[in-house]
């Protein structure tokens, strides 16, 4: 069973991978197609990230998840707060019953360095060189990937739409530790607000994530 990843965060929250080698009617003949997608990769994206819920939550439910305008999914009544991601064959997703949760998965490529200026401040640069020097032996192309991943997984906890990655979303420290890290960020939208976001590598991906009420 591909759940490469499982991870309990803490006594209610979970996050997980799943890498995606089944077919369609695997996942259809589990879990409900809740609006009409007519690429047939996304749509099997789709129902593997809501599929893998069910695997951190058993009767997760999953049949009652609406999508606000922004397209960040949700339950009406919060009894769960989650979020998920897709990158090529593989869905992540994280689940909480406290906290606001945003989850990023990203394939490790050298398109982050090309979009870096979208995504990246100056000073955020120049921390991303400190970083590397810091910490020798470090791919600077992982830890690029890194940081695109840690701002979707941020975006996503906002989950409001309309934010500037590169002065809203402020990474303003990295801490590097075996097979991943961890950030000190700050969103500075409506004040500021300071959020840890871990990281790891899995594979060829990097997988982020952020919880905070």
């Amino acid at each position: 069973m591909p759940l490469i990843y499982q991870h309990q965060i803490n006594g209610d929250s979970w996050a997980g991978v799943w890498h995606i080698t089944e077919t369609e009617a695997f996942f259809a003949a589990r879990v409900p197609l809740q609006r009409e997608i007519t690429h047939w990769h996304k749509r099997l994206q789709h129902l593997a990230g809501r599929y893998l819920l069910t695997e951190l939550v058993p009767g997760f439910p999953h049949e009652l998840i609406r999508i606000a305008d922004t397209r960040k999914p949700f339950l009406e009544d919060e009894a769960w707060h989650f979020s998920l991601s897709h990158c090529g064959d593989y869905a992540a997703a994280l689940v909480s019953q406290t906290a606001r949760a945003g989850v990023d998965i990203e394939l490790i490529s050298p398109k982050a360095a090309r979009v870096q200026h979208k995504f990246l401040s100056a000073k955020e640069q120049d921390l991303l060189a400190d970083t590397t020097r810091q910490y020798p032996g470090t791919a600077a192309l992982e830890l690029l990937t890194a940081c695109w991943s840690i701002k979707e997984a941020l975006f996503k906890w906002v989950g409001t739409g309309n934010i500037d990655f590169r002065t809203q979303l402020c990474i303003e420290s990295i801490r590097l530790t075996a097979g991943g890290g961890e950030a000190t960020c700050r969103l500075k939208k409506d004040g500021e607000t300071p959020l840890r976001v871990p990281f790891i590598y899995i594979g060829s991906n990097c997988l982020s994530w952020v919880m905070a009420d």
